[in-house]
């Protein structure tokens, strides 16, 4: 005679779903012992190392109250790093690093996240993990608590290393909070973008989206106010992040907001998981027609049909991004007036031009780096068919291994080079707009974006190097970029010493327009980009997959 089991008590049955987490968990920091700490370790340095070069160049009160007051009184600087709320050495720093800060916590969150989530149950490793005793909710879990891990110990390396070199401690414990709450608050919403799609890719894009959206709110409102004051700003984690006002005040009750926001979204991404099977998603790729269109006759079209949708997405952001920053380029000339070292500042990003040129160049020069990541990301998409044991397939037929990968770097290439195109041809477009001369500078906006194409194929070259020679280091490649956004954007300003500039690419651009240009640095960066990518297509050829 058998007995019917007894039904499991409440917390027996929450307690089940979460069976496994604690093995989950280790095995996430075990695969994350490299990724985790490089992040940690390269932006808590990049934001404690800022106090020095702040107190190098603005040496007295006077000069960083003057310093504060031509940021706050420019929209267009407003704009790129939001209000200064403090002219103290810690009120600049929380000033320049709490929102580029905010964003590099959000993407190792978003990265961090879709990995142990998305990302495993694509390449069917989440399926074999689950066949044991692993509850439904313990993958989850386990990702939220790995970016909980690494934000946690970001905020620790941030708060300990500018309170331990002299900084009020209320202050560098609230900067912490705020760059590692704002990657806690995007990890909740990659969970989410991870239970609505079927792919790692989609739900990074998605998630990356969102980031954009808060970036460009938060640079819409801070462009209106000189407060944080403005709507926009609010709507944004971004301007979360800013307006908790590390060293000038400390609004403590913003932690809070960041914990709730945390909270919903994670108990969005767990209702969400618990109403779909393991490897299903809200959002189901459409089901394709019976035949093939002659598109996916060979390798080209078949890198096409996986990468358009990533590269129409990015050209979209240019365009706005371009159109956004193009519009607020007209006001830079009134920043300087005879501020000397904020004229330094921008000779140092932009050149020795005119003020407005050298403006435009440093919004060329970022839609370059930017596009950077949209390069590597479609290099890196072979890594992942490879790895999910999707490319095997396709080379067991006639195509061999350099067209199937020659087909995925013609989207690389290319694509950067039409997101550039689009990206200047918006910037110059609104700022002619906005200064009342339609046409008047869109041509050299537009060769000034499209002349950073060379640094970002070097970048490019890099990573088809990377996966060809070291393929289990491929995801490394996204520390080198990351390198080279943070070189370009804090460098110039915080007078990093000239060979560290040189590690970047980018430097070794003209600044355009306006600045003399030569063949000389393009043809450079060009053959080396050559040289690193038939590196890595021997490579490709001679080693085993996978």
């Amino acid at each position: 005679m058998t007995t019917a089991a007894a039904p499991l008590s409440a917390p027996a049955a929450r307690a089940r779903q979460l069976a496994g987490t604690g093995p989950l968990l280790r095995l996430a920091l075990r695969r994350d012992r490299v990724l985790i700490p490089a992040w940690v370790l390269g932006l808590g340095l990049v934001v404690t190392g800022t106090g020095s070069s702040f107190e190098a160049l603005y040496d007295t009160a006077a000069r960083r109250a003057a310093l504060a007051a031509s940021m706050n009184g420019n929209g267009s600087m407003r704009a790129l790093y939001g209000p200064v709320f403090g002219d103290s050495v810690g009120g600049l720093i929380a000033w320049r690093m709490a929102g580029f800060g905010a964003v590099l916590a959000a993407v190792m969150s978003l990265l961090i996240v879709v990995r142990h989530t998305r990302e495993e149950e694509e390449t069917g490793r989440q399926e074999l993990l689950c066949a044991a005793m692993v509850g439904r909710r313990a993958p989850l879990t386990a990702a939220l608590l790995t970016a909980l891990t690494a934000n946690t110990a970001l905020a620790v390396v941030i708060a300990g290393g500018l309170a331990g070199s002299g900084r009020p401690a209320a202050g560098s414990l609230a900067l912490g909070l705020a760059i590692g709450g704002t990657g806690m608050l995007f990890a909740a919403l990659a969970a989410i973008a991870a239970q609505l799609t079927e792919s790692a890719r989609l739900a990074k894009g998605l998630t990356g989206a969102a980031l954009g959206l808060a970036f460009a709110l938060r640079a819409a409102g801070d462009t209106a106010t000189a407060d944080g004051s403005s709507p926009l700003t609010w709507i944004s984690p971004i301007g979360w992040s800013q307006n908790l006002r590390a060293y000038a005040g400390e609004r403590w009750w913003l932690v809070l907001l960041f914990l709730a926001a945390t909270a919903l979204a994670g108990s969005v991404a767990y209702a969400l998981t618990a109403r779909r099977d393991l490897g299903m998603s809200f959002l189901p790729a459409r089901p394709g027609p019976a035949a093939a269109p002659r598109s996916l006759s060979g390798p080209f079209g078949l890198a096409w049909r996986l990468q358009r949708t990533a590269l129409g997405g990015w050209t979209l952001g240019f365009v706005c991004a371009g159109g956004l920053f193009g519009g607020i380029a007209k006001g830079a000339a009134d920043l300087v007036g005879g501020n000397e070292r904020t004229r330094e500042i921008f000779a140092r990003m932009g050149g020795q031009q005119s003020l407005t040129d050298a403006f435009l160049a440093t919004m060329a020069g970022m839609l370059g780096m930017v596009a950077a990541l949209y390069a590597v990301g479609a290099v890196l998409r072979l890594h992942g068919e490879e790895t999910a044991g999707r490319a095997e397939p396709v080379l067991a037929g006639a195509v061999g291994r350099l067209r199937w990968t020659a087909g995925h770097l013609a989207l690389a290439y290319g694509g950067s080079a039409v997101i550039l195109a689009f990206g200047g041809l918006a910037l110059g477009v609104s700022y002619d707009l906005s200064a009342g001369d339609p046409g008047g500078r869109t041509g050299p906006v537009l060769a000034a974006a499209l002349a950073q194409a060379p640094a970002v194929w070097t970048l490019t070259g890099l990573a088809v190097l990377v996966f060809g020679l070291l393929p289990r280091a491929t995801p490394a490649v996204w520390a080198l970029v990351g390198g080279c956004l943070t070189l370009g954007w804090v460098g110039p300003s915080l007078d990093f010493p000239r060979w560290a500039m040189d590690l970047s690419p980018y430097s070794h651009l003209p600044k355009l327009p306006g600045a003399d240009a030569t063949a000389a640095p393009f043809l450079w960066l060009l053959a080396l980009s050559a040289v690193f990518t038939a590196a890595g297509l021997v490579g490709v050829r001679r080693r085993d997959l996978a």
